[in-house]
């Protein structure tokens, strides 16, 4: 099992997720263009997706659904409040699975647990995956951590989490209006660093080998404060084999191996 995060941010969002010969698109919030160019630069072609997952309806997730499922009629699988509100967006003709928020479910050569998240959606959901007892976890955009969250993330070999702000740099940002700055720092916005730092105490452990961090902020946050912090907060607790990315709205990250440690018998 591998991942790649196509690309993450306000501007739009998408992770692929290969088993064998499952592929999962995760969210389509990239331009139709973007998306292909993105799948083939990774050696996936779009018809050979075995479906597309959505974590809710935000535009910066669901934008380019539309224009690819045009050349690619790939199933959708989302929480039938989700589908029913990307329905009216005109989507036009397409297959849809849909399933309840905390429903578990197989695609191909995979288990998928989802569970329901906090954020200003109709019914936002994180997923994790597992393949012959690997388990990612894939979590944006959510408001703040719940006992949910943190049970469904635990015992992972690998991670995606929103790590949208940064609280100082938040407060001092001149761009956005005080509403804004409330929106997102509220129980249903997005998580902060402090936010994401306590999850991880909860869910860390030694065979959690790959972190990749998203949905960062241009403005109210950076990698290598993001970086920096988790990578001495995970020393602390003394898991210092975990890997550490940030994903980025403009560039493709390499494939991130899902895979169980090496153990010396």
């Amino acid at each position: 099992m591998r991942f790649s995060v196509l690309g993450s941010g306000s501007s739009g969002n998408s992770t692929i997720l290969e088993c064998g010969s499952t592929r999962i698109l995760i969210d389509a919030g990239l331009s139709a263009k973007q998306l292909c160019l993105r799948l083939d630069s990774l050696g996936i072609a779009p018809a050979s997706l075995s479906g597309i997952l959505l974590t809710h309806e935000h535009g910066d997730h669901v934008r380019g659904l539309k224009n690819f499922l045009k050349k690619h009629p790939i199933p959708i699988y989302a929480t039938a409040e989700t589908a029913h509100v990307v329905r009216e967006q005109e989507i036009g003709e397409a297959t849809w699975k849909t399933f309840e928020a905390g429903q578990a479910f197989a695609l191909d050569h995979l288990s998928i647990k989802s569970f329901s998240i906090q954020h200003d959606a109709v019914d936002p959901v994180g997923f994790v995956f597992d393949s012959r007892g690997l388990r990612f976890g894939l979590l944006s955009d959510a408001g703040h951590v719940t006992s949910s969250m943190i049970h469904h993330l635990k015992d992972l070999a690998a991670l995606f989490v929103e790590a949208n702000y940064d609280d100082e740099l938040l407060e001092l940002d001149t761009k956005r209006p005080w509403s804004i700055k409330q929106r997102i720092s509220s129980r249903h916005g997005h998580l902060s660093n402090v936010q994401v730092e306590a999850l991880l105490r909860e869910i860390s452990h030694p065979e959690l080998l790959q972190i990749v961090f998203g949905h960062l902020s241009s403005d109210c946050n950076c990698p290598k404060k993001v970086t920096s912090r988790f990578a001495n907060c995970l020393a602390e607790l003394g898991h210092t084999g975990t890997a550490l990315h940030c994903a980025s709205q403009a560039e493709v990250t390499p494939w991130f191996e899902i895979a169980a440690p090496f153990r010396l018998v």
